[in-house]
């Protein structure tokens, strides 16, 4: 028998596709997604959709390095899946944990100890797994060094922010995130990661988006607790799966695939710097747009079912979830288009500003009314888009289309 030193991870090559493995890893990374949705919707306050944000941001940032992982090496053989099923534990923890998240008790391991120690769990396995990879691998071990010291630095801050409490926590949490993505950029400007499968790495994002616009549905359709959305309710529901189907439509349709055409194209060691940038940056903050939209769906219908503890206008806090997460997929969108197919227009740009204007008005109407109009607006946009891309065709027949 071999030694367990002399056992190596399997290699991925170029045309390595998403594993059902990674599906099911990702499905537990989404669950804490919609967990924070819990969180913020339990005590909706504009503190509360800050630490949700700080929450998705670590979340998603402690997720996109499995990516890089399983675009390495096969994630579904051997003792690396061993391994992500350790991971994959502690994510679900974090996951139960979530909606307490600055709920200190006198308990040993509360809420925010053990969330903070299940996300140090989860990325100490990621460490594990890319310096086992890099053992016959000098260039990844060297991007390793330097990204293993702002990740592990970042772990004092999660912790000590945990036992502290309150406002202190936020500070920490928010320095450890800080360290993690800063040190990270930092880390890959001078060693870049190395990408071998780009239908791996934008399939595994493209994936995980679709599941948080899923969320929406879900959000539409259970959004009141206690019974089944009739008349109004009902109504908010179809305006939420419409919303949901425009953000789909718009990311969905043409653009992923171009998108992973376009990173393809990109030569050498760029390519992983073009795609750490587009999906690790402007990407995820697309999946952050998509949960704060299904938190506003979410808080329409439970005020159309007295079932919030403000009824009558949306207020800010909703209607900021509701117009401000579409705001923020739109942009991120164009941030995400600019930096894989590299065309934005200044009316795409007018178009994804609107729902800041909007945001007044959608706060000062009731919540039906409200999500009608962002209904109506992502109908105009998507329409525009749409109209936009089939013009660029006629125009220019030999410029790179959207799919």
């Amino acid at each position: 028998m071999r030694r367990i030193s002399d056992i190596r991870p399997a290699p991925t090559g170029v045309t390595h596709r998403t594993t059902m493995f990674e599906i099911f890893f990702d499905l537990v990374f989404v669950f804490a997604l919609t967990r924070v949705i819990t969180f913020m919707a339990g005590s909706p306050g504009a503190l509360t959709l800050a630490q949700g944000l700080l929450l998705l941001l670590l979340l998603l940032y402690s997720w996109s390095p499995y990516i890089w992982v399983g675009n390495l090496v096969r994630a579904d053989v051997g003792p690396v899946r061993a391994a992500t099923l350790v991971a994959m534990a502690a994510i679900f923890v974090a996951a139960l944990v979530m909606p307490d998240a600055w709920q200190q008790s006198p308990e040993l391991f509360d809420a925010p100890l053990t969330l903070a120690l299940a996300y140090v769990v989860g990325r100490a396995v990621q460490l594990v797994i890319l310096f086992w990879a890099s053992a016959t691998n000098p260039a990844l071990r060297s991007t390793l060094r330097f990204f293993t010291v702002p990740v592990v630095l970042g772990w004092v801050p999660l912790i000590i922010g945990a036992l502290l409490g309150g406002a202190a926590q936020t500070a920490l949490w928010t320095v450890a995130f800080l360290l993690n993505i800063g040190g990270a950029r930092i880390a890959s400007a001078f060693r870049p990661w190395q990408l071998r499968s780009v239908d791996h790495f934008t399939e595994r994002y493209g994936l995980v988006l679709i599941i948080a616009l899923g969320e929406s549905l879900i959000s539409a359709g259970a959004g009141p607790r206690a019974m089944a959305p009739v008349g109004p309710a009902l109504l908010a529901a179809l305006l939420g799966l419409t919303s949901t189907v425009c953000l789909w439509w718009l990311y969905f349709d043409r653009l992923a695939s171009t998108a992973s055409e376009a990173v393809s194209s990109v030569p050498g060691e760029r390519r992983a710097s073009v795609a750490g940038d587009a999906y690790g940056l402007a990407h995820s903050t697309l999946i952050i747009g998509a949960i704060y939209v299904a938190l506003g769906i979410e808080e329409v219908i439970a005020h159309l079912t007295g079932e919030s503890a403000h009824p009558g206008r949306l207020g800010w806090e909703a209607a900021t979830a509701l117009y401000g997460g579409t705001a923020l997929y739109l942009l991120s969108r164009l941030v995400f288009r600019r930096l894989t197919v590299g065309t934005v227009v200044p009316t795409q740009v007018v178009a994804a500003l609107l729902p800041l204007p909007l945001l007044p008005i959608g706060r000062s109407l009731p919540p039906l009314a409200a999500l009608t109009v962002l209904t109506a607006f992502l109908i105009g946009v998507t329409w525009f888009e749409r109209r936009m891309d089939r013009r660029d065709e006629r125009s220019d027949p030999a410029r790179p289309r959207l799919r």
